[in-house]
């Protein structure tokens, strides 16, 4: 389906699979489950989440690439900051902050959006974008896809 390919803007999937995960934990009330300091806990994944969205972000601005992901080209190929964990820290931080809402939740079936997530932006937006740089920047991305993984 490339029809889908960098079509939904990312932090747009991720809202619509919190609503997912919401809608499902209201609806199937025997998944619930108690989580210690589920409060807080949530608190600290959203909020390490968003950090390690925003970094991202920020490190592109830096480098004066784009931030959009609709439209994958690359003016530069960023490897540093948070890059030099992740190839795709937006998303990691948008996987993240689902998890921390999974938690919050409390019912069990929450967490199987979770996968549902990196399956979708695997496929329709980070394989996109991965071919756009490996055409741009050959070799040298395939260097920095052997050293620096995916999520994490």
């Amino acid at each position: 389906m490339p029809s889908l390919e960098s079509k939904i803007p990312p932090p747009a999937v991720m809202v619509a699979m919190a609503l997912l995960m919401w809608l499902v934990s209201r609806a199937a009330q025997p998944f619930h489950f108690d989580v210690p300091a589920r409060n807080w806990l949530t608190v600290i994944l959203v909020s390490a989440g968003f950090v390690t969205g925003i970094s991202g972000v920020v490190t592109f601005r830096q480098a004066k690439t784009t931030v959009n992901p609709l439209k994958p080209h690359a003016s530069s190929l960023v490897t540093w900051g948070v890059y030099a964990i992740s190839r795709n820290p937006m998303y990691l931080g948008g996987l993240i902050m689902l998890l921390g809402w999974a938690i919050f939740l409390p019912n069990a079936l929450g967490f199987l959006f979770l996968p549902l997530y990196v399956l979708y932006i695997n496929r329709f937006q980070i394989a996109p974008e991965e071919r756009v740089l490996t055409s741009l920047f050959g070799e040298t991305y395939a260097a920095y896809q052997v050293r620096t993984r995916r999520w994490l």
